[in-house]
């Protein structure tokens, strides 16, 4: 039995740069962290032959061509596995329109699991290469590579693309005391709103070209956000972060909504200095930053939502489980 722990993950800069379409004009970048929720993944094999998949529903196939959950079976495509084999996946949030990252999770996380099992432990970088593969190659999905990387790497990362399609993963070099900071004055709230990424990724995809500009706004403030905190400078970079949650708002009509900015006019109103929305756009999660001090004024203007409590994640995806029997 295989069990792999993958981060979920909150990006502060430079969403959208990590699309093909922009980053094989000029490069892209992307500041963001992995957070201590997690996609767990389970794989064993079994006594017959078949393959049985257990999420939200459970599958038992003959053919990995049938399996439905299209991650896992791209993934069992990917590693050569066929059959005689249980897949699990349970996650610390729903998988669904969290925001969070979490299908980019599921992936790396089930292909670090199949790549155990086969006695191939991959680095790093192969994960990420291989979960972009599944999702933006074979799966066609309108996604950038981020969420990839943040989940395989972890920790807190400025994420480079190069327009050869390389990607390089630069460390942020802060303080315990500036990263305990941080985190104290970061907040999760789960909107209620679960929206399918796509819808909205796919306008803007669209938009890209059309929006060149704003998008290397956005870059340079993934730049200027790795320097605020490796100075300590924790007001201004959430500063920064309102500032980039008004362009990258700019980027589709469907990022966000009279809902979505009511909640955040109402934490602003309460003390919190910036955020945004944690994906995509249209729900999932609001991340704010806010002073310690302010922060249960927003919780009880914010009262109709549930807070998520979370820490920064340092690790990658890991295998925090590998038994074999004997004969195995």
């Amino acid at each position: 039995m295989i069990i792999t722990q993958t981060p979920l993950r909150i990006s502060f800069f430079g969403g959208g740069t990590d699309f093909k379409e922009f980053y094989q004009a000029e490069e892209g970048a992307v500041l963001s962290s992995a957070i201590d929720k997690a996609i767990f993944v389970i794989v064993k094999r079994r006594y017959d032959r078949l393959i049985r998949v257990g999420y939200t529903r459970t599958e038992l196939v003959e053919r990995v061509e049938e399996i439905q959950h299209e991650l896992i079976r791209e993934a069992l495509q990917v590693t050569g596995i066929r059959e005689q084999i249980e897949i699990g996946t349970l996650g610390d949030i729903p998988s669904t329109g969290s925001g969070l990252g979490s299908s980019s999770s599921v992936t790396v996380g089930v292909l670090h699991a199949l790549f155990t099992y086969l006695n191939q432990p991959p680095d790093l970088e192969t994960l990420a290469q291989r979960a972009c593969e599944i999702e933006i190659e074979r799966l066609g999905k309108p996604i950038g590579k981020q969420d990839q990387f943040i989940a395989a790497y972890g920790g807190i990362k400025l994420i480079r693309f190069l327009p050869d399609g390389k990607v390089a993963i630069d460390p942020v070099h802060i303080s315990e005391i500036t990263r305990k900071k941080l985190h104290q004055h970061l907040m999760l709230f789960d909107t209620r709103v679960a929206r399918k990424a796509e819808t909205v990724l796919d306008e803007q995809k669209a938009n890209i070209r059309a929006r060149m500009n704003t998008l290397r706004e956005l870059k340079a403030m993934a730049y200027l956000g790795r320097e605020l905190l490796e100075q300590g400078a924790l007001e201004d970079f959430g500063r920064l972060l309102h500032e980039s949650w008004g362009l990258k708002r700019s980027l589709a009509s469907q990022i966000s909504n009279s809902s979505i900015d009511e909640f955040y006019a109402k934490a602003r109103q309460a003390g919190a200095i910036g955020g945004k929305i944690t994906g995509a756009g249209g729900g999932g999660f609001l991340l704010l930053f806010c002073a310690p001090d302010k922060q249960d004024m927003v919780r009880e203007v914010l009262g109709e939502l549930v807070e998520l409590p979370f820490h920064l994640e340092p690790d990658s995806t890991k295998v925090i489980l590998n038994y074999r029997r004997l004969g195995e």
